[in-house]
């Protein structure tokens, strides 16, 4: 099956869930759209929502959870059909 590798719009930290008490935006697993977040980037306390960007099931994050995080780097891969 095809997959699609989700990138970081911007250098940053990731995130997984919205905040420390929140469960994750998605699990591996998961069914998602194309408008599915995924997670967040933060640079100087800004917050960049990242988006599935693609119909399928996450296959795996590549990034833990508060790692940092470059420029176009794969933080997710996602199976479309």
């Amino acid at each position: 099956m095809p997959r699609h590798e989700v990138v970081s719009p911007i250098p940053g930290v990731f995130y997984r869930r919205p905040d420390p008490g929140s469960p994750p935006f998605a699990e591996d697993g998961a069914a998602v759209s194309d408008d599915t977040p995924i997670g967040l980037v933060e640079v100087m306390k800004s917050f960049h929502q990242i988006a599935a960007g693609a119909t399928g099931t996450v296959v795996e994050f590549l990034v833990g959870d508060e790692d940092e995080v470059d420029a176009g780097q794969p933080v997710a891969v996602v199976e479309t059909a």
